[in-house]
């Protein structure tokens, strides 16, 4: 099971789980794209006004000229880093790891318990801890920058 999480200082915004052996293309992820712009209206008023600024990594389904295309149309910003850098992405070092100690606490019986039970691990999840996420995302940047992307966390 992948699960595909967009989440911001606040909380978590939009959960997805795909089926094992599914392909993620550029017309699945800007279908997912439109969720997230549907939920940022709802969730977070007036933030689409301010703009939206939109971390993903450099997989081809995030860079294709379709999926650029509907960043532009919605008027989001991309924050660029460098490729093969997974310590930028704030979900690979924080939110993952936390999730990754509490799933290995747990037992589950069929694929719609997971998804159930990490969706709600999810949004259990305090904003203090989602915006704490994201300012460790500067200094994991300026570390990557200063040694020119040859850096990896460990």
């Amino acid at each position: 099971m992948m699960a595909t999480v967009f989440w911001d200082r606040k909380g978590i915004l939009l959960t997805e789980f795909m089926a094992p052996g599914t392909t993620v293309t550029s017309e699945v992820y800007c279908e997912t794209l439109h969720k997230l712009r549907k939920l940022i209206q709802n969730k977070r008023q007036g933030m689409l006004s301010k703009g939206v600024i939109l971390l993903h990594d450099n997989a081809w389904p995030h860079t294709a000229a379709r999926t650029n295309a509907l960043i532009k149309l919605f008027n989001w910003e991309i924050f660029d880093h460098p490729p093969y850098s997974p310590d930028l992405a704030s979900s690979n070092y924080h939110l993952f790891s936390k999730m990754k100690v509490w799933l290995a606490t747990h037992c589950f019986h069929t694929n719609e318990e997971l998804m159930d039970d990490v969706k709600t691990w999810l949004h259990n999840l305090a904003a203090p801890f989602s915006d704490e996420g994201l300012q460790k995302l500067v200094p994991q940047y300026n570390k990557c920058l200063n040694v020119v992307g040859n850096y990896v966390e460990k």
